[in-house]
């Protein structure tokens, strides 16, 4: 069962949606990030963004980083962990979805929320390439979905540990959650983008089962996914798509230790479905705050000084299971 988080929202920014839009407003950090392209078995690729370049003897902790819908190494919760990562002495990671690089991608599939092939590629790539180093891995919102299907399909994998934030663990409820109240806005804004992406590939003639017109007509998460999510990556639906990609049913499965963070105020999220309802094994650890939004956590008495809670959180678990 989850256990009370220690986060204490700022008291000037205790609505989810303040916390939620203060958060990218906030976060002004900025990191130099190295990139590199990973060729994948299918032909296709991933776009790569290293804190650092790695020497082959390399012996500091390398921290995978999988971002949300549609985000990238410029999302703020991006900038906000690399550059937390780099000042831990660790090496970040940050590996971006296939389409959410600088490039157009190869082939009509696109990532999903259950899409594990890629991450599990780049982890055998990291362990053959780094033998000296640890590894951990964190996954917000959509990437942290992929990274707890990841690991529980995979519990051999190397990571000594993991931290999963704002995960939409039931996929269902959740597309049902964005489409109501206020957070429409967020599902347009994530919505406009996912179409975006979309009509490069109609153009670019990857894909060929929907038209344009048809593409802008999408008005929900929901049916984007109904029409173009599950035809291209092999599902019947959208709903068939929710059912084999949410989460929250295999979270059990999981071997290594690994931090769920939730916000009872997300407004991406229902909690009702989302939150596992039977105890969790020791190793695994389930924190929900009264608030924090999606992806926020903004505290601190100083409006001009806000902190970022995450920042401090993440790091300090990992560093229990790295032996440095």
């Amino acid at each position: 069962m989850p256990t009370q988080s220690n986060f204490k929202a700022a008291w000037w920014l205790s609505n989810p949606h303040l916390q939620t839009l203060g958060a990218k407003i906030f976060q002004r950090k900025k990191i130099i990030t190295y990139p590199e392209i990973l060729t994948l078995p299918d032909g296709d690729f991933v776009e790569l963004a290293w804190t650092e370049t790695p020497q082959h003897q390399n012996t500091k902790p390398i921290v995978v980083v999988l971002h949300g819908l549609e985000g990238s190494k410029n999302s703020h919760y991006a900038r906000s962990i690399l550059s937390t990562i780099k000042t831990n002495g660790w090496i970040g990671l940050l590996m971006h979805f296939r389409g959410c690089g600088q490039q157009t991608n190869r082939l009509a599939k696109s990532y999903h929320s259950g899409d594990t092939r890629d991450i599990y590629y780049l982890t055998s790539q990291l362990q053959q390439r780094f033998k000296h180093c640890q590894f951990s891995a964190l996954g917000f919102s959509l990437g942290g979905n992929v990274l707890t299907k990841y690991l529980a399909k995979y519990p051999d994998n190397p990571y000594q540990a993991a931290a999963v934030i704002c995960a939409p663990l039931d996929l269902a409820s959740c597309s049902e959650r964005i489409n109501s109240g206020f957070s429409r806005v967020y599902q347009k804004y994530l919505l406009d983008m996912l179409k975006a992406s979309a009509l490069k590939k109609i153009k670019a003639q990857l894909i060929s089962h929907i038209c344009t017109a048809k593409l802008k007509a999408i008005e929900t998460i929901k049916e984007f996914d109904e029409k173009i999510t599950a035809p291209l990556n092999g599902f019947s639906d959208a709903m068939d798509y929710y059912q084999q990609a949410s989460g929250k049913t295999t979270i059990q499965e999981i071997k290594q230790p690994c931090l769920f963070i939730h916000a009872s105020d997300d407004p991406f999220l229902n909690h009702q479905q989302t939150l596992p309802k039977e105890p969790l094994p020791a190793h695994l650890t389930f924190e929900i705050s009264n608030k924090g939004g999606h992806v926020g956590f903004i505290t601190g008495k100083n409006p001009f000084k806000p902190k970022f809670w995450l920042e401090q959180r993440v790091p300090e678990f990992f560093a229990n299971y790295f032996a440095i």
